[in-house]
């Protein structure tokens, strides 16, 4: 069984920043890769930014140049820093895990970017 706990979501001012941080535990093979992806309302899920246990990144076009994701696998956490908030990334942000060809998720954590 694999848990992940979020934290760091919240209300900031477009242009602000914000941390999101994801922390796993359980059966968690050292081959993974963990990530975050993002839903807003009446809108699909959508990849955000994904890190591979070897550290290779990738990120959603709408995001390149603002967020940068970060792992520590002696902790099983991932961190996304997110800088220069827009409104259109409010969303609810979700941790994600593969691990063992299986995925798990976090519970969401609200991002909301407004004046």
């Amino acid at each position: 069984q694999v848990q992940l706990v979020e934290s760091g979501g919240g209300l900031v001012q477009p242009g602000g920043s914000l941390r999101l941080s994801c922390a796993a535990s359980g059966s968690i093979l050292g081959i993974n890769v963990m990530g975050w992806y993002r839903q807003a309302p009446g809108k699909q899920r959508e990849l955000v930014a994904g890190i591979t246990s070897g550290g290779s990144t990738n990120y959603a076009d709408s995001v390149k140049g603002r967020f940068t994701i970060s792992r520590d696998n002696a902790k099983n956490t991932v961190n996304l820093q997110m800088d220069s908030l827009k409104p259109e990334d409010t969303a609810v942000y979700y941790c994600k895990l593969t691990t063992g060809f299986r995925n798990y998720w976090g519970q969401g954590t609200q991002v909301t970017v407004s004046s």
